[in-house]
């Protein structure tokens, strides 16, 4: 384990994308509201592009040195978003981590689900590998939603080592129960095993909102390394809201 800041200032923010760049606008403006008192702002899988695009992301995936106001925002507080981000001729689903004025890391999701209601991969390229990076809190990995469904990247994880993992998701409610909801359950006990798997702290960020017909349950939460959801926020509804968690 890596020893940085004994304590930090985590703002989630579970929000609802929409399917245009206004998402942008809106990123700044949390950020802008949080940055004081916060050492790192998250935000959703896709949150800058909405998650349904298909044939949208011709027109609304970003290039890189469009997200330039992101960057300068960092120089006062870290931040990670999830993009549909352009490189040439292919477009990538990641998740980008800005700190101290540059792009510190960037996750390309490397499982890009093409069943029932997801088509990420007629439209999308898979990354390829998975990384850890210093920050001034410690290792970080990156990971998107899908990711974490495959027990080799919990392999890939633990060599890591990482303190923190940051796992940025779309998570559509489906399986509704009186007991509740099903993809909950399954996202939580994934979630929980990881963090105990690495003995990390795992960040879950989920969106909230609606697109074409599928809603989108939050539920994003902290887990600390002996699988306790350390805080939570609610489903379905928006919110943005800072937690204090200890270091490493």
């Amino acid at each position: 384990m890596h020893f940085f800041v004994n304590k930090m200032r985590v703002t989630v923010a579970q929000i609802a994308p929409r399917l245009n760049r206004s998402n942008l606008a809106e990123a700044i403006s949390i950020v802008v509201a949080h940055k004081e008192k916060s050492n790192l702002i998250l935000f959703p899988e896709l949150s800058l592009s909405g998650y349904m695009l298909q044939d949208k992301l011709l027109e609304d995936a970003w290039n890189i040195d469009e997200l330039d106001s992101l960057k300068d925002l960092s120089l006062d507080v870290d931040i990670v978003v999830g993009a549909a981000l352009r490189d040439g001729d292919d477009f990538f689903n990641v998740a980008l981590y800005f700190s101290a004025g540059k792009l510190l890391s960037k996750h390309d999701k490397v499982h890009l689900p093409n069943y029932g209601m997801f088509e990420e991969a007629r439209y999308f390229r898979a990354g390829k590998v998975f990384e850890s990076f210093l920050t001034k809190f410690g290792r970080v990995s990156m990971v998107v939603c899908e990711d974490l469904w495959h027990k080799s990247v919990h392999e890939d994880l633990m060599e890591q080592n990482p303190d923190y993992i940051i796992a940025l998701v779309a998570s559509p409610a489906r399986g509704f129960s009186d007991n509740g909801l099903e993809i909950e359950e399954k996202w939580y006990a994934i979630i929980k095993s990881v963090a105990v798997e690495c003995s990390a702290k795992l960040i879950f960020v989920n969106r909230v909102g609606f697109e074409d017909g599928l809603g989108f349950w939050g539920g994003s939460c902290i887990v600390d390394a002996k699988a306790n959801i350390v805080h939570k926020l609610p489903r379905y509804k928006k919110r943005v809201e800072t937690f204090e968690i200890e270091g490493n």
